[in-house]
Protein backbone atom coordinates (compact mmCIF):
# COMPACT_ATOMS: atom_id res chain seq x y z
CA UNK A 1 0.00 0.00 0.00
CA UNK A 2 1.37 3.66 -0.96
CA UNK A 3 1.18 6.59 2.16
CA UNK A 4 -2.12 7.52 0.29
CA UNK A 5 -3.58 4.08 -0.19
CA UNK A 6 -2.68 3.41 3.95
CA UNK A 7 -4.12 7.02 5.04
CA UNK A 8 -7.19 6.64 2.87
CA UNK A 9 -7.87 2.76 4.70
CA UNK A 10 -7.54 4.39 8.56
CA UNK A 11 -11.23 5.22 9.95
CA UNK A 12 -11.84 7.69 13.44
CA UNK A 13 -12.22 5.94 16.55
CA UNK A 14 -15.73 5.35 17.48
CA UNK A 15 -16.95 7.86 19.77
CA UNK A 16 -20.00 6.25 20.97
CA UNK A 17 -18.04 3.02 22.00
CA UNK A 18 -16.15 5.55 23.86
CA UNK A 19 -19.13 7.12 25.48
CA UNK A 20 -21.02 3.88 26.38
CA UNK A 21 -17.84 2.42 28.09
CA UNK A 22 -17.25 6.01 29.78
CA UNK A 23 -21.14 6.22 30.95
CA UNK A 24 -20.92 2.30 32.17
CA UNK A 25 -17.93 3.27 34.05
CA UNK A 26 -19.92 6.07 36.02
CA UNK A 27 -22.15 2.58 37.04
CA UNK A 28 -19.47 0.39 38.50
CA UNK A 29 -20.05 0.41 42.09
CA UNK A 30 -16.78 2.16 43.23
CA UNK A 31 -15.62 5.75 44.20
CA UNK A 32 -16.01 7.32 40.68
CA UNK A 33 -12.70 8.17 38.40
CA UNK A 34 -10.77 5.76 41.45
CA UNK A 35 -8.80 3.41 38.97
CA UNK A 36 -7.45 6.85 36.95
CA UNK A 37 -5.72 5.94 34.04
CA UNK A 38 -6.88 2.46 34.01
CA UNK A 39 -10.64 3.41 33.37
CA UNK A 40 -9.60 5.52 30.24
CA UNK A 41 -7.74 2.48 28.89
CA UNK A 42 -10.68 1.34 28.75
CA UNK A 43 -12.68 3.76 26.76
CA UNK A 44 -9.86 4.60 24.85
CA UNK A 45 -9.73 0.83 23.98
CA UNK A 46 -13.71 0.98 23.44
CA UNK A 47 -13.18 3.63 20.70
CA UNK A 48 -10.68 1.25 19.05
CA UNK A 49 -12.46 -1.86 18.89
CA UNK A 50 -15.21 -0.05 17.95
CA UNK A 51 -17.67 -1.71 20.79
CA UNK A 52 -18.19 -0.82 24.49
CA UNK A 53 -17.48 -5.02 25.25
CA UNK A 54 -13.78 -4.78 25.50
CA UNK A 55 -11.63 -7.66 25.55
CA UNK A 56 -7.85 -8.08 25.32
CA UNK A 57 -7.92 -12.01 25.88
CA UNK A 58 -5.50 -12.58 23.08
CA UNK A 59 -2.89 -10.79 23.26
CA UNK A 60 0.79 -10.22 20.89
CA UNK A 61 3.97 -8.86 21.05
CA UNK A 62 5.84 -8.04 17.40
CA UNK A 63 9.48 -7.79 17.93
CA UNK A 64 10.86 -6.18 14.92
CA UNK A 65 14.71 -6.93 14.55
CA UNK A 66 17.67 -5.44 12.24
CA UNK A 67 20.86 -4.65 12.31
CA UNK A 68 22.64 -0.67 11.53
CA UNK A 69 25.37 -0.24 9.67
CA UNK A 70 26.33 2.76 12.24
CA UNK A 71 27.90 0.53 14.17
CA UNK A 72 30.92 0.44 12.83
CA UNK A 73 31.35 3.77 13.87
CA UNK A 74 32.25 2.70 17.73
CA UNK A 75 28.20 3.93 19.05
CA UNK A 76 27.82 0.40 20.73
CA UNK A 77 29.52 -1.91 23.50
CA UNK A 78 28.86 -4.69 21.55
CA UNK A 79 28.85 -6.18 17.86
CA UNK A 80 26.28 -6.64 15.60
CA UNK A 81 26.62 -10.70 15.90
CA UNK A 82 24.29 -9.96 19.10
CA UNK A 83 21.33 -8.66 17.43
CA UNK A 84 20.82 -12.32 15.72
CA UNK A 85 22.38 -14.24 19.33
CA UNK A 86 18.98 -11.75 20.75
CA UNK A 87 16.62 -13.42 18.06
CA UNK A 88 17.83 -16.83 18.87
CA UNK A 89 16.76 -16.12 22.15
CA UNK A 90 13.71 -15.81 20.82
CA UNK A 91 12.98 -18.01 19.03
CA UNK A 92 13.92 -20.49 21.76
CA UNK A 93 11.78 -18.72 24.17
CA UNK A 94 14.69 -17.68 26.55
CA UNK A 95 15.29 -13.88 26.42
CA UNK A 96 14.09 -11.36 28.90
CA UNK A 97 10.61 -10.20 27.44
CA UNK A 98 9.92 -14.09 26.80
CA UNK A 99 9.79 -15.47 30.37
CA UNK A 100 8.06 -11.52 31.11
CA UNK A 101 5.48 -12.95 28.71
CA UNK A 102 5.09 -16.05 29.91
CA UNK A 103 3.16 -14.02 33.43
CA UNK A 104 1.66 -11.54 31.01
CA UNK A 105 -0.12 -14.41 28.66
CA UNK A 106 1.28 -13.10 25.60
CA UNK A 107 2.33 -14.16 22.48
CA UNK A 108 5.53 -13.55 21.21
CA UNK A 109 6.30 -12.82 16.97
CA UNK A 110 9.56 -12.25 16.16
CA UNK A 111 10.01 -10.31 12.78
CA UNK A 112 13.67 -10.34 11.15
CA UNK A 113 12.79 -7.31 8.97
CA UNK A 114 16.79 -6.53 8.58
CA UNK A 115 19.44 -8.66 10.34
CA UNK A 116 22.99 -8.99 8.97
CA UNK A 117 22.28 -13.08 9.67
CA UNK A 118 19.20 -15.18 9.21
CA UNK A 119 17.78 -16.59 12.14
CA UNK A 120 15.69 -19.94 12.01
CA UNK A 121 12.21 -19.42 13.08
CA UNK A 122 12.88 -15.97 12.72
CA UNK A 123 14.08 -15.19 9.48
CA UNK A 124 11.28 -15.59 6.51
CA UNK A 125 12.26 -14.03 3.10
CA UNK A 126 9.20 -11.98 2.81
CA UNK A 127 9.97 -10.00 5.69
CA UNK A 128 13.31 -9.39 5.29
CA UNK A 129 14.19 -5.80 3.43
CA UNK A 130 17.75 -6.31 3.44
CA UNK A 131 20.89 -7.55 5.54
CA UNK A 132 21.24 -4.66 7.35
CA UNK A 133 21.27 -0.63 6.85
CA UNK A 134 24.19 1.76 5.42
CA UNK A 135 26.56 3.20 8.06
CA UNK A 136 24.39 6.73 8.07
CA UNK A 137 27.58 8.65 8.95
CA UNK A 138 28.73 8.24 5.08
CA UNK A 139 25.50 6.92 3.52
CA UNK A 140 22.01 7.17 3.78
CA UNK A 141 20.70 4.44 5.65
CA UNK A 142 17.90 2.92 3.94
CA UNK A 143 16.11 3.80 -0.32
CA UNK A 144 12.81 5.53 0.68
CA UNK A 145 11.79 2.27 -1.00
CA UNK A 146 13.02 0.06 1.14
CA UNK A 147 11.45 2.34 4.24
CA UNK A 148 7.90 1.97 2.36
CA UNK A 149 8.45 -1.65 2.16
CA UNK A 150 9.33 -1.92 5.91
CA UNK A 151 6.22 -0.13 6.35
CA UNK A 152 4.12 -2.73 4.32
CA UNK A 153 5.32 -5.54 6.48
CA UNK A 154 4.54 -3.90 9.92
CA UNK A 155 0.92 -3.45 8.40
CA UNK A 156 1.01 -6.75 7.19
CA UNK A 157 2.38 -8.06 10.67
CA UNK A 158 -0.93 -6.58 12.34
CA UNK A 159 -3.36 -8.03 9.24
CA UNK A 160 -2.11 -11.43 10.23
CA UNK A 161 -2.50 -10.79 13.70
CA UNK A 162 -5.91 -9.08 13.78
CA UNK A 163 -7.04 -12.37 11.16
CA UNK A 164 -5.71 -14.65 14.05
CA UNK A 165 -7.39 -13.31 16.90
CA UNK A 166 -5.75 -11.40 18.47
CA UNK A 167 -7.36 -8.05 20.18
CA UNK A 168 -4.14 -6.36 21.51
CA UNK A 169 -0.72 -6.01 20.33
CA UNK A 170 2.64 -4.84 21.85
CA UNK A 171 5.56 -3.38 20.13
CA UNK A 172 9.11 -4.29 20.71
CA UNK A 173 12.64 -3.97 18.83
CA UNK A 174 15.67 -5.78 18.64
CA UNK A 175 18.83 -4.01 16.64
CA UNK A 176 22.26 -3.52 17.80
CA UNK A 177 23.14 0.56 17.19
CA UNK A 178 19.50 1.69 17.06
CA UNK A 179 19.42 3.67 19.95
CA UNK A 180 21.78 5.66 17.52
CA UNK A 181 19.53 6.14 14.78
CA UNK A 182 16.53 6.33 17.33
CA UNK A 183 18.02 9.70 18.46
CA UNK A 184 18.70 10.84 15.31
CA UNK A 185 15.07 10.34 14.17
CA UNK A 186 14.12 11.85 17.37
CA UNK A 187 16.05 15.18 17.13
CA UNK A 188 15.19 16.07 13.74
CA UNK A 189 11.19 15.24 14.36
CA UNK A 190 11.54 16.77 17.89
CA UNK A 191 13.72 19.87 16.98
CA UNK A 192 15.83 18.82 19.78
CA UNK A 193 19.61 19.13 20.10
CA UNK A 194 21.41 16.15 19.63
CA UNK A 195 22.98 15.78 23.04
CA UNK A 196 19.49 16.25 24.93
CA UNK A 197 17.97 12.85 23.24
CA UNK A 198 21.28 10.47 23.42
CA UNK A 199 21.86 8.75 26.13
CA UNK A 200 24.06 5.88 26.83
CA UNK A 201 21.83 2.72 25.34
CA UNK A 202 23.59 -0.57 26.36
CA UNK A 203 26.06 0.92 28.88
CA UNK A 204 28.03 3.06 26.82
CA UNK A 205 30.99 4.72 28.51
CA UNK A 206 31.72 8.71 28.71
CA UNK A 207 33.73 8.66 25.41
CA UNK A 208 31.63 6.43 23.76
CA UNK A 209 28.77 8.73 24.18
CA UNK A 210 30.31 11.46 23.22
CA UNK A 211 31.26 9.78 19.67
CA UNK A 212 27.55 8.47 19.56
CA UNK A 213 26.64 12.45 19.65
CA UNK A 214 29.49 13.12 17.49
CA UNK A 215 28.19 10.54 14.77
CA UNK A 216 24.39 11.37 15.15
CA UNK A 217 24.94 14.95 14.76
CA UNK A 218 27.94 14.94 11.54
CA UNK A 219 25.17 11.96 10.07
CA UNK A 220 22.47 15.18 10.20
CA UNK A 221 24.45 17.42 8.97
CA UNK A 222 25.66 15.72 5.76
CA UNK A 223 21.91 14.14 5.38
CA UNK A 224 20.10 17.11 6.10
CA UNK A 225 16.83 14.80 6.61
CA UNK A 226 13.24 16.78 6.16
CA UNK A 227 11.58 16.92 9.27
CA UNK A 228 8.13 17.23 7.36
CA UNK A 229 8.70 14.12 5.43
CA UNK A 230 9.24 11.27 8.02
CA UNK A 231 10.20 8.26 4.97
CA UNK A 232 13.09 11.03 4.10
CA UNK A 233 13.92 10.98 7.78
CA UNK A 234 13.82 7.13 8.33
CA UNK A 235 15.97 6.70 5.06
CA UNK A 236 18.66 8.95 5.55
CA UNK A 237 19.25 8.26 9.24
CA UNK A 238 16.52 5.63 10.53
CA UNK A 239 16.65 2.13 10.99
CA UNK A 240 14.91 -1.01 9.67
CA UNK A 241 13.45 -1.93 12.46
CA UNK A 242 11.99 1.36 13.64
CA UNK A 243 10.48 1.89 10.09
CA UNK A 244 8.87 -2.00 10.74
CA UNK A 245 7.18 -0.53 13.84
CA UNK A 246 5.85 3.05 11.94
CA UNK A 247 3.88 0.24 10.11
CA UNK A 248 2.62 -1.85 12.80
CA UNK A 249 1.22 1.45 13.97
CA UNK A 250 -0.16 2.43 10.64
CA UNK A 251 -1.89 -1.10 10.85
CA UNK A 252 -3.42 -0.79 14.31
CA UNK A 253 -5.37 2.10 12.71
CA UNK A 254 -6.04 0.51 9.40
CA UNK A 255 -7.26 -2.76 11.34
CA UNK A 256 -8.44 -0.95 14.61
CA UNK A 257 -6.32 -2.98 17.12
CA UNK A 258 -4.59 -1.27 19.56
CA UNK A 259 -1.28 -0.81 19.73
CA UNK A 260 0.91 -0.87 22.99
CA UNK A 261 4.01 1.71 22.66
CA UNK A 262 7.36 0.37 24.12
CA UNK A 263 10.11 2.53 25.51
CA UNK A 264 12.50 4.96 23.45
CA UNK A 265 12.66 3.32 20.15
CA UNK A 266 9.07 2.11 20.23
CA UNK A 267 8.26 5.29 21.27
CA UNK A 268 10.18 7.10 17.98
CA UNK A 269 8.28 4.75 15.23
CA UNK A 270 4.95 5.92 16.99
CA UNK A 271 6.11 9.80 16.68
CA UNK A 272 6.98 8.99 13.25
CA UNK A 273 3.44 7.37 13.02
CA UNK A 274 1.57 10.31 13.98
CA UNK A 275 3.73 12.34 12.06
CA UNK A 276 2.56 10.88 8.65
CA UNK A 277 -1.22 10.79 10.01
CA UNK A 278 -2.61 12.44 13.63
CA UNK A 279 -5.24 9.61 14.03
CA UNK A 280 -2.95 6.93 14.16
CA UNK A 281 -2.27 8.63 18.15
CA UNK A 282 -5.59 7.30 18.82
CA UNK A 283 -5.15 3.38 18.05
CA UNK A 284 -1.67 3.66 20.62
CA UNK A 285 -1.57 2.90 24.30
CA UNK A 286 1.16 3.83 26.49
CA UNK A 287 2.91 1.50 28.72
CA UNK A 288 6.00 2.77 30.45
CA UNK A 289 8.60 5.52 30.46
CA UNK A 290 12.12 5.04 29.41
CA UNK A 291 14.94 5.88 31.47
CA UNK A 292 16.06 7.15 27.78
CA UNK A 293 16.76 10.79 27.72
CA UNK A 294 14.32 11.16 25.89
CA UNK A 295 12.30 8.89 26.71
CA UNK A 296 9.48 11.65 28.50
CA UNK A 297 10.16 13.88 25.73
CA UNK A 298 8.59 11.70 23.04
CA UNK A 299 5.53 10.75 25.15
CA UNK A 300 4.76 14.27 25.75
CA UNK A 301 4.83 15.08 21.90
CA UNK A 302 2.74 12.06 21.44
CA UNK A 303 0.02 13.50 23.97
CA UNK A 304 0.28 10.31 25.96
CA UNK A 305 0.54 9.33 30.12
CA UNK A 306 2.51 6.38 31.00
CA UNK A 307 1.30 3.94 32.95
CA UNK A 308 4.30 2.97 34.65
CA UNK A 309 7.48 4.46 35.80
CA UNK A 310 9.70 2.27 36.49
CA UNK A 311 13.51 2.97 34.89
CA UNK A 312 13.27 0.37 32.22
CA UNK A 313 15.49 0.71 29.40
CA UNK A 314 15.24 -2.99 28.21
CA UNK A 315 13.92 -2.86 25.28
CA UNK A 316 12.39 -6.47 23.17
CA UNK A 317 8.66 -4.80 24.04
CA UNK A 318 9.55 -5.83 28.14
CA UNK A 319 7.89 -2.11 29.22
CA UNK A 320 4.66 -2.16 27.02
CA UNK A 321 4.33 -6.35 27.92
CA UNK A 322 5.03 -5.63 31.49
CA UNK A 323 1.70 -3.17 31.50
CA UNK A 324 -0.97 -5.57 29.70
CA UNK A 325 -2.14 -7.27 33.49
CA UNK A 326 -2.52 -4.08 34.59
CA UNK A 327 -5.09 -2.93 31.57
CA UNK A 328 -6.61 -6.39 31.95
CA UNK A 329 -7.53 -5.45 35.82
CA UNK A 330 -8.77 -2.54 34.90
CA UNK A 331 -11.37 -4.43 32.62
CA UNK A 332 -11.74 -7.45 35.03
CA UNK A 333 -13.61 -4.34 37.63
CA UNK A 334 -14.85 -2.58 34.12
CA UNK A 335 -16.91 -6.10 32.98
CA UNK A 336 -17.19 -7.77 36.78
CA UNK A 337 -17.92 -5.41 39.30
CA UNK A 338 -21.06 -4.41 40.27
CA UNK A 339 -23.10 -1.82 39.64
CA UNK A 340 -24.67 0.42 42.59
CA UNK A 341 -27.86 -1.02 42.08
CA UNK A 342 -26.43 -4.24 42.59
CA UNK A 343 -24.90 -3.51 45.68
CA UNK A 344 -27.45 -0.99 47.11
CA UNK A 345 -25.91 1.75 47.19
CA UNK A 346 -26.76 4.86 46.39
CA UNK A 347 -25.07 6.09 42.68
CA UNK A 348 -22.05 8.34 43.40
CA UNK A 349 -22.35 11.82 41.64
CA UNK A 350 -19.67 14.23 40.36
CA UNK A 351 -19.72 17.37 42.47
CA UNK A 352 -19.15 20.65 41.88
Amino acid sequence: MTTEEIRARIQPVDKRSMEEAREHWMTVGKPLFSLGKLEEAVIRMAGIQRTPRVRIDKKGLIIMCADNGVVAEGVTQTGQEVTAIVAENFAGHRSSVCLMSDVAGVDIFPVDIGMIKDVPGVSIPENKVAYGTGNLLHECAMTREEVEKALSIGIRTVEERKREGYQILATGEMGIGNTTTSSAVASVLLGVPVPQVTGRGAGLSSSGLARKIQVIEEAIAKHQPDASDVIDVLSKVGGLDIAGLVGVYLGGAVFGIPIVIDGFISAVAALCAMSMDERVRDYMMPSHVSKEPAGAMLLEALGLSPFLTCDMCLGEGSGAVAVLPLLEMGLRVYHEMGTFDDIKVEQYQVLK
